[in-house]
């Protein structure tokens, strides 16, 4: 019992760390859970489908796809255009979309064929690639658009200048998703709660899962339910109203990303990732199967960063995208997910709990500290600090994964 508990807490060491945090955060930053749970949802609702975006590659052997950037630029080219058009509402976010899907798509397969000439640097060339995007990126908006490429609408110019200019405002198109449809938090969280018991019992019926599996997951269901009841709880979470429509989008990705892996193509990213060599050998076309993982990852990208810039109403044209590539690895990392492994699960709980630290981080650093900064500072700090805490444990793991195998090897 001792060593399973030794190895759950080795094996989730950044997540366990990160509820430590959260927690202590939270505690010395004397905001209120009502307040904590408003901000969470906002930034749940605006981040969860990018971090989404991170799982095929990383199961495809790619690891943390850093040049997810390069697909929010495609996303934030197709909102100038639809912005310049003057299409308002849900149909402005649908051609958003659809322009967002092929641009994102040809960054993809280039960024896929690329990276297929770096085998074991891809995080590092992702990087390096999104650095380069963005230069170009900054020479399109700067000298391109509004100069070669003329603008009409008013505000889209930086004034007596040419390109585009620093904010871009998207009034038409803001929240035409996450207005769709709301619902109040109480009714939300019973009917889901209620979703998830029926479907417990329905999979314990069907045998789907074991007895002693199944009661376990309806004694958790129960025990948040009982949680909720308390007044104090219950009352934090009554005032918030959900984006039914975005979540639902979120969800219908989650399933994507299990159906994805259950097809032929699903089990040829799980070999790749696996082993190369043998999956080569096995007759399957390792480098086209990583261009299409990386296709997958920035076309999703790209629609993840239109509903994060659709939520606001607005995106800071040269700097918006700079941070996503970052924010998203972390996040994921933080979950549980390791570079060569990753769930939808990892991937949500690391958004919860990074973005809570986000939250608390600067009014308890300056409720310790005297200085807000210092919690600014601090969660930067563990953005990077995250992905290096990460590499350096999976190369940990890969030393002492070899020195076991040369020892057992020795003794044979």
């Amino acid at each position: 019992m001792r060593k399973n508990v030794q190895t759950l807490l080795r094996d989730n060491a950044v997540t366990v760390m990160f509820v430590v945090l959260c927690v202590v955060s939270f505690f010395f930053s004397g905001q209120s859970l009502g307040y904590v749970a408003y901000e969470l949802l906002g930034r749940l609702s605006r981040n969860a489908f990018i971090v989404l975006a991170l799982i095929i590659p990383i199961i495809a052997g790619m690891g943390i796809n850093f040049a997810i950037t390069i697909g929010a630029m495609a996303a934030q080219i197709a909102a100038l255009w639809v912005t310049e058009w003057q299409i308002p509402g849900l149909g402005g976010f649908a051609v958003a979309a659809l322009m967002t899907i092929p641009i994102a798509a040809l960054f993809g397969f280039l960024i896929g064929k690329l990276l297929n000439r770096m085998k074991g640097q891809e995080m590092i060339g992702g990087l390096i690639l999104g650095y380069f995007a963005n230069g170009l990126y900054q020479l399109l908006f700067l000298f391109i658009f509004g100069n070669l490429i003329p603008l009409h609408t008013d505000g889209l110019v930086i004034m007596g200048s040419t390109g585009v200019a620093n904010t871009i405002d998207l009034h038409r198109i803001a929240s035409s998703l996450d207005g769709l449809w709301r619902l109040n938090f109480n009714t939300a969280f019973y009917i889901c709660m209620a979703a998830a018991i029926v479907y417990c019992i329905v999979r314990m019926a069907l045998k789907k899962v074991s007895a002693k599996k199944g009661g376990i997951a309806l004694g958790v269901l129960v025990a948040v339910l009982a949680l909720y009841q308390i007044p104090a709880i219950k009352s934090g979470f009554s005032s918030l109203n959900i984006p039914v429509v975005t979540f639902a989008v979120i969800g219908l990705l989650c399933l994507a990303n299990v159906a994805i892996m259950r097809t032929r193509l699903g089990q040829q990213f799980r070999a790749v990732g696996q082993n190369m060599t043998v999956a080569n050998a096995a007759g399957i076309n390792v480098d086209r199967t990583r261009v299409i993982a990386i296709m997958i990852s920035t076309v999703l990208a790209g629609l993840g960063q239109l509903i994060y810039v659709q939520n606001f109403g607005l995106f800071q044209t040269y700097g918006a995208h700079e941070q996503v590539g970052l924010y998203a690895g972390a996040a994921i990392l933080v979950g549980g997910a390791s570079i060569v492994r990753a769930t939808n699960g990892q991937a949500l709980l690391g958004c919860i709990l990074f973005h809570t630290l986000f939250i608390v981080a600067p009014l308890a650093g300056k409720n310790l500290f005297g200085d807000a900064a210092i919690g600014e500072y601090f969660r930067v700090f563990i953005s990077y600090g995250v992905i290096a805490l990460a590499l350096v444990l999976h190369a940990w793991r890969g030393h002492s994964a070899k020195r076991d195998l040369r020892a057992l090897s020795e003794k044979e």
